[in-house]
């Protein structure tokens, strides 16, 4: 199987700026500075206060044109929390 395939069969989440899960990837009304996305299973294993930074840290960067923001260490996501 593919990694995208693998990829495409997890399930994403939308993080708000606020920590909370605001539904599903892609599903963000702002095209031009999205919501930060990772799988279902690291959001659930962070802390709400972690979720907010890497939420904060992907707006304030994307709106500065950047196309790509890195997480915050707490929220790289690993072999760990992706089906492989």
């Amino acid at each position: 199987m593919g990694e995208l395939k693998k990829w495409r069969d997890e399930k994403w989440v939308r993080i708000g700026t606020d920590g909370s899960i605001k539904g599903e990837c892609g599903t963000s009304k702002n095209k031009k500075n999205p919501d930060r996305c990772l799988p279902l299973k690291k959001a659930k294993s962070m802390s709400k206060s972690q979720l907010a930074a890497t939420a904060k840290k992907k707006k304030q960067e994307g709106g500065s044109k950047k196309q790509v923001v890195s997480n915050t260490s707490a929220a790289k996501v690993t072999k760990k929390y992706t089906k492989r």
